[in-house]
């Protein structure tokens, strides 16, 4: 995907709208089109390679729908199509406006690497709920443990389903997918660089005891199967890293984190 703006855009208010070629005089549907990602500096843009495809090919757009394009750094434009050729698209730029859905804290996951596929549902379910980062750990109780060229294409998938996941709920910027790492490197590197808190089976103090209103950065540590080991407990809490608890059920590995997270946007106010 390629896309870029050509000129310094406007920001204008349009009184009408379309969707998908109809217009709607609700003004709640003005920025409810198809969204994507793209550096944007200017009136008109350009979209190429698989976004050009998708508009023309899957969505079947034409010159005069619209579409929203994001600078990835919390800004949306509302862009009108003026152009359409087999895999370039031209957009005109008619608003800008900030991002309505990014969250004031900022939250990294570090998730230990599950089985199967289940990496892939927590990748797009973060996402969705407003991660910053998600970053892949091999912790001692890790079943899933793959070489370094196979851990490089796993982060590749998962970046692209972070894409597609940010794009359909909204979001105005892309969480980075980074490399995998082991759990005591993970712990280190956050240690000292925000609040952080690891889901603990064996117990630990409410999210509410730990995490205020006015949190802006949160470090989140989940296990695979079988949670972590009592010696990773301690060198977590060792490095500045507290132990909480989810409730008296033991989550799925892949249900954790969702639940996680949802507490801790509800309780920092973006839920």
């Amino acid at each position: 995907m390629y896309c870029s703006f050509l000129k310094g855009a406007k920001n204008t208010e349009s009184t009408d709208s379309l969707e998908y070629g109809r217009d709607s005089g609700d003004k709640r549907e003005r920025w409810r089109y198809p969204r994507f990602f793209g550096q944007s500096d200017g009136e008109r843009a350009v979209i190429a390679g698989d976004d050009a495809r998708h508009i023309l090919t899957v969505l079947r757009m034409k010159p005069g729908e619209r579409v929203v394009l994001c600078d990835g750094r919390g800004k949306d434009y509302l862009c009108r199509i003026v152009l359409c050729q087999k895999d370039f698209v031209e957009l005109e730029a008619e608003d800008s406006r900030k991002n309505e859905a990014e969250p004031t804290v900022e939250i990294t996951l570090f998730q230990c690497l599950p089985k199967s596929d289940k990496m892939d549902f927590i990748v797009q379910k973060a996402t969705e709920l407003g991660a910053a980062r998600v970053v892949p750990v091999l912790s001692k109780r890790c079943v899933s443990r793959p070489d370094e060229k196979n851990a490089e294409k796993k982060v590749c998938r998962w970046q692209k389903i972070a894409e597609e996941a940010a794009k359909q709920s909204g979001r105005g910027r892309i969480p980075e997918i980074c490399s995998l790492t082991d759990f005591r490197s993970a712990v280190r590197e956050y240690g000292n660089k925000g609040k952080g808190i690891l889901f603990y089976e064996c117990g630990g103090k409410k999210i509410s005891q730990l995490i205020t209103a006015g949190a802006d950065k949160i470090g989140v540590f989940v296990g695979s199967e079988g949670g972590f080991e009592p010696e990773e407990a301690a060198f977590a809490e060792g490095n500045g890293i507290e132990a909480a608890t989810l409730g008296k059920r033991i989550l799925r590995c892949e249900t954790a984190p969702i639940a996680a997270l949802s507490v801790l946007m509800n309780l920092t106010g973006n839920l």
